[in-house]
């Protein structure tokens, strides 16, 4: 990973590294979700610098793991606010961590019903009467 120098980098080249286009930028940046204030040039460009870069990934991070937008607000108003709201910000990742648990259990189940799909389609193909298989008649 390239590190930013002191001027920053643009915002064509901040959606290259953290790999979100430049439209999400502009709304990570309007919807509140970034905790620092984006640099700008004179004429208004934004200046991305690193510590920028990193919270946009841990805010892209967050969202795949289906986080809603007004959490990363809040967690990012937190985070904004400073020392003394450590506790809060560890209640909101808990909470979320049990959110994912429960999804990677549902995926779970998922992944395992399709793997038996799977085993039972191979098997029939093997045994030559995958024409048994159920199909809805019309």
């Amino acid at each position: 990973m390239l590190e930013v120098n002191h001027r920053g980098i643009s915002i064509a080249e901040a959606a290259e590294r953290t790999g979100v286009s430049v439209h999400t930028l502009r709304y990570y940046e309007r919807a509140g979700l970034v905790v620092t204030t984006v640099d700008r040039t004179a004429g208004g460009r934004r200046r991305y610098q690193q510590l920028d870069l990193d919270w946009i990934r841990i805010c892209t991070r967050f969202r795949a793991t289906g986080m809603p937008i007004r959490t990363i607000r809040q967690y990012a108003e937190l985070v904004r606010a400073g020392r003394g709201n450590e506790k809060d910000r560890l209640e909101l990742l808990e909470s979320h961590r049990s959110d994912v648990l429960t999804q990677l259990a549902e995926l779970q189940e998922s992944l395992e019903l399709i793997d038996h799909k799977i085993d039972v389609y191979r098997g029939r193909l093997e045994a030559g009467d995958a024409d048994q298989l159920w199909a809805p008649r019309a």
